[in-house]
């Protein structure tokens, strides 16, 4: 029985072949749009929940707040760690301290290629603690006694094999920024790509005074967004929210505690949920990669919008074939079949179809997938398409387009009555098939237009961001991470620098002025009995540094060349901040930067630029020579002449000079505005899923659209036919159907408009710097929704207008 049905469904579906394919296109690609964009939700949610105790593991954070000025700050000073151990002692064991290291050069002794330059987020310093709150799978080693020693090192397995190939890693020695050595005594699996905290190369903390990364063990002023605190409190036999509150309670007395009273008065410790880490776009984490939930039920409900849309898509094509087939149903239902029978019949048929669809979307989903992993900055390891869940979410995938697709159809063409039916007397003029039609097309458009007004959105704010005044010139600029170096090789670089063809100037500093990780700190001013309850953004330059960036001095002069910080520089906001209204007005006043330091006079004052990226405020900022602290140096290229072929010479000329100076380190350079760019790589990728999204919607829509037009051609096919007769032109009979059409998508618009500036205000709030939604962009999304519909009806409307009268006439 279901061997014929199903050969029966086949059969229809073969007779009417210009609708299977359109309906099966429409299907195939709303469900591989459906299916990947699962995958890509489900990769988003796993996120940090490989940890067994995630759901009671947290990440300590600064709050700061006062009045209209709202912060979290992920860098926890030094200090805290030994405080919280002694305040704390019940969490002695799931409490530690990780302390990264940015970018370092790690040479692997007696290999073959033994320097390696590792990126952001793998390297760090962490505790014996550190495996009692996040779970590693253990090769060899052992987790309680692998790092309590000075000196060693854990590795994964992938960076085992990186570094010493097939040999035993076990006792080999990795020599880590050319300055201290650590021996291998464990190795780890690899952590999986949706961890927060992907550490693969673990220095033991006891070697972090000695390796000189950090000096403010003891200043609780100072914090540095590498060191952050990691807890897992002991599981709740009723609600872990009570203990998590129970614990943000006494932190806040411990911030009261350790903290100078004018800072605990606005700033306080806090707890934030490992689970809500990787979600959180205000704070960095240590991989380097968020994704708001808004973001992630976004594309759940656009995934959504996508499948209704093809089934909406189903359904008109399906309805439109009513006329059609109900001669088919009258000869059915004369020899005996049921209503029932009919709705399995049709079901069976729109079954079958979906079957080839979701096949086809399998293959679709698996070509696609690599470009949407980059689209959407995933690991595809992480999405795998063959896997028991996934199999299990396109069953049901199918059973639920089955159902809303086929449903309706199925009792519109199982409810003609056999006698109207076989004398070919039904027409749908008039009656609730165009009242539902008319919704379901109104219903494909708002989600179109939604579509194309957050793309026209999300366009504008990468724009924005694109050409914004900065504050300072990127144009051209070449930045090179120096290490930390010995007397004189400064100099040396920047004399052979000095001379190359085609190099405008140079500079050191501690980074760029846009940075994601910043050097932060309260200051006391004149004689001010206590520190400021803001925090100032330290930026230690040469003298150089104005010029190569084109920073605009406003008042006051620049300071002097030095090797450590004697006069002091500072930005506009930092002006406003202490209460003048003029710059000139704090020339020549002192501030001191840390307990026990010396105050230094305000010699500048600079114009304003964006400290972070644009998605934060300008902090107050303060500019001022520390040679110590420089860890980049900017080149400013003159590009104009050589062109492409000049710069690459130029490029090659200065890393051979780099390397000439420091031969035991790797060369790295990136342009600034490709770095400046890489702030905003999630409203990119926001842009650009919405973009695709939008074109498969409006793909989708589209055919429906046609689908709808061959209905009412046919439905209204006499009409057409007297009214040629009486005279109409082809362009009025267009003109006729267009009209119809035309008031759909402006209903539509009217429906999406709110709906779209909405999702959209949303996505922008937290964006300090953030570009108006204008009233045109809306109207440009209904001229864009127009336009499609007209192309999209032309060819159909032409079709009737240009049918003969007498042909549809002569049944009359």
């Amino acid at each position: 029985m279901i061997a014929n049905s199903v050969k029966t469904s086949l059969r229809a579906l073969k007779r009417n072949w210009t609708y299977t394919i359109i309906n099966v296109v429409g299907l195939t690609f709303g469900l591989a749009c459906c299916l990947l964009l699962f995958l890509a939700i489900r990769y988003e949610l796993s996120y940090d929940r490989h940890n067994a105790n995630a759901d009671q593991t947290y990440r300590m954070v600064g709050h700061y707040k006062k009045d209209a000025d709202e912060g979290y700050n992920v860098g926890i000073p030094m200090p805290a760690l030994a405080a919280l151990r002694t305040d704390f002692p019940e969490l002695k064991q799931y409490l530690t301290l990780t302390h990264e290291i940015f970018e370092p050069v790690i040479q692997a002794r007696g290999s073959a290629v033994n320097k390696f330059k590792e990126r952001i987020g793998l390297v760090a310093f962490v505790e014996p603690e550190y495996f009692n709150i996040f779970d590693y799978g253990w090769q060899r080693g052992n987790p309680k006694i692998a790092l309590k020693n000075p000196n060693t090192v854990v590795l994964s397995e992938q960076m085992a094999q990186k570094y010493f190939g097939t040999a035993d890693p076990i006792g080999k020695t990795l020599r880590v920024q050319n300055k201290m050595d650590f021996v291998v005594t464990g190795v780890v699996d690899n952590p999986p790509p949706t961890s927060s905290v992907p550490f693969e190369v673990m220095l033991s903390f006891a070697s972090l005074k000695q390796f000189g990364a950090y000096t403010g063990w003891e200043d609780w002023e100072a914090s540095f967004t590498g060191a952050q605190v990691h807890m897992t409190l002991p599981a709740s036999s009723h609600d872990q929210t009570v203990a998590e509150a129970a614990m943000e309670a006494r932190l806040a007395a411990f911030s009261k505690k350790y903290l100078a009273p004018q800072d605990a008065k606005y700033y306080k410790f806090e707890l934030q949920p490992l689970a809500e880490v990787h979600f959180d776009a205000e704070t960095p984490n240590y991989a380097r990669r968020t994704m708001s939930k808004q973001t992630i039920w976004a594309m759940a409900l656009i995934g959504l919008f996508i499948l209704i849309t093809a089934c909406v898509n189903f359904i008109n094509l399906a309805t439109a074939q009513a006329i059609r087939r109900s001669k088919e149903v009258g000869v059915r239902k004369v020899l005996g079949s049921t209503r029932i029978q009919l709705v399995r019949q049709f079901l069976g048929e729109t079954g079958v179809l979906t079957g080839i669809a979701v096949g086809l979307a399998f293959v679709v989903a698996y070509v696609a997938l690599p470009s949407v992993a980059k689209l959407l900055n995933i690991n595809a390891d992480g999405l795998p398409l063959v896997d028991p869940v996934v199999i299990g979410f396109l069953l049901l995938l199918a059973l639920l387009t089955t159902l809303l697709a086929g449903f309706y159809p199925s009792l519109v063409l199982s409810g003609y009555q056999p006698v109207l039916a076989l004398k070919g007397k039904l027409r749908v003029e008039g009656s609730n098939y165009f009242t539902l039609r008319r919704s379901l097309i109104v219903g494909q458009f708002a989600i179109s237009q939604m579509l194309i007004i957050g793309t026209i959105i999300a366009y504008s704010q990468v724009k924005h961001f694109r050409s914004a005044d900065l504050g300072y010139n990127k144009e051209a600029i070449l930045t090179v991470p120096i290490p930390e170096q010995k007397p004189g090789q400064l100099e040396n670089l920047r004399a052979k620098l000095a001379g190359l063809p085609n190099v405008q100037s140079l500079s050191y500093a501690m980074s760029p002025p846009s940075a994601n990780g910043n050097w932060q700190t309260s200051i006391r001013f004149e004689n001010s009995d206590r520190y400021s309850d803001f925090s100032v953004v330290m930026r230690p330059a040469d003298t150089a540094y104005v010029r190569t960036y084109g920073l605009k001095l406003i008042a006051g002069r620049l300071y002097l060349p030095a090797d450590t910080m004697r006069e002091l520089v500072v930005n506009e906001s930092l002006v406003r901040k202490l209460g003048f209204r003029q710059p000139q007005q704090i020339l020549g006043k002192m501030i001191e930067l840390s307990a026990g330091q010396p105050k230094r006079p305000v010699v500048g004052v600079i114009k304003d630029f964006n400290t972070f990226s644009l998605h934060q405020k300008t902090a107050p900022s303060i500019l001022s020579t520390s040679r110590s602290s420089y860890g980049t140096l900017s080149v400013k290229l003159i590009t104009e002449q050589g062109g492409i072929e000049a710069v690459n010479r130029l490029i090659g000329s200065i890393e051979q000079a780099w390397e000439a100076t420091f031969p035991d380190f790797v060369f790295k350079y990136e342009f600034l505005d490709d770095t400046i760019n890489n702030f905003y790589k999630n409203e990119e990728r926001t842009f650009a899923l919405f973009r695709l999204l939008a074109g498969i919607a409006i793909f989708i829509g589209c055919l429906g659209l046609y689908g709808v037009v061959a209905f009412v051609a046919e439905a209204r096919t006499k009409e057409v036919g007297i009214r040629k007769v009486l005279g109409a032109s082809v362009l009025h009979i267009v003109g006729l159907f267009s009209l119809d059409f035309v008031k759909l998508v402006l209903i539509a618009l009217l429906i999406a408009s709110p709906v779209a500036w909405y999702v959209m205000t949303q996505w922008l709030k937290d964006i300090e710097y953030k570009t108006a939604i204008e009233w045109w962009v809306f109207i440009l999304a209904g001229l864009l929704s127009i336009v499609i519909a007209l192309l999209t009806v032309s060819f159909q409307s032409i079709k009737a207008a240009l049918m003969n009268p007498v042909k549809s006439l002569r049944s009359e």
